[in-house]
């Protein structure tokens, strides 16, 4: 964590854990893993060229604000993307973890405020259309975090 000092009380500006994270060799056996073990079905499934994946997002469950809980299974769609780096370097699990959130800028202001270097200077482009940004994983536990505002 940084030695910048935090304001009192936690961060209250998160409303549910909106997805884990997994990368993955191959996207369609692991779809068929998640479908025919735990009965998860694919709910959206895009290509996203910019971070050079190609994904799904298998949805767990439903929440209290109206989103939902979901599993983003990743593929590298080329060498140079930051999954295929992650895969070379750790294989297959769990990538990162994302919080949803109502507003991504001032979830990311609030959390900056408290120390955490964010990634993203500006919201950017995510899964469906959401806006996301990630949190460094060296202030977040070694763990990369991404806060999510979805377009539900």
């Amino acid at each position: 964590m940084s030695d910048a000092p935090s304001p009192t009380g936690p961060f209250s500006g998160l409303s549910r854990l909106d997805h884990v994270g997994i990368a993955c060799h191959d996207l369609d056996a692991s779809i068929e893993f998640y479908r025919s073990t735990y009965g998860f079905e694919v709910e959206h499934e895009e290509v996203n060229e910019e971070q050079g994946v190609r994904e799904a997002m298998l949805r767990i469950n439903g929440t209290d604000d109206g989103g939902a809980t979901y599993l983003q299974l990743l593929e590298p769609t080329r060498e140079d993307s930051p999954v295929a780096k992650f895969l070379a370097r750790n294989g297959e699990g769990v990538h990162h973890i994302a919080f949803g959130t109502g507003d991504v800028a001032a979830s990311a202001n609030g959390i900056g405020e408290r120390g955490v270097r964010v990634l993203d200077a500006e919201p950017r482009t995510g899964t469906a259309g959401s806006q996301i940004v990630f949190l460094h994983p060296k202030d977040c536990g070694g763990v990369l975090t991404e806060l999510v505002q979805s377009t539900h």
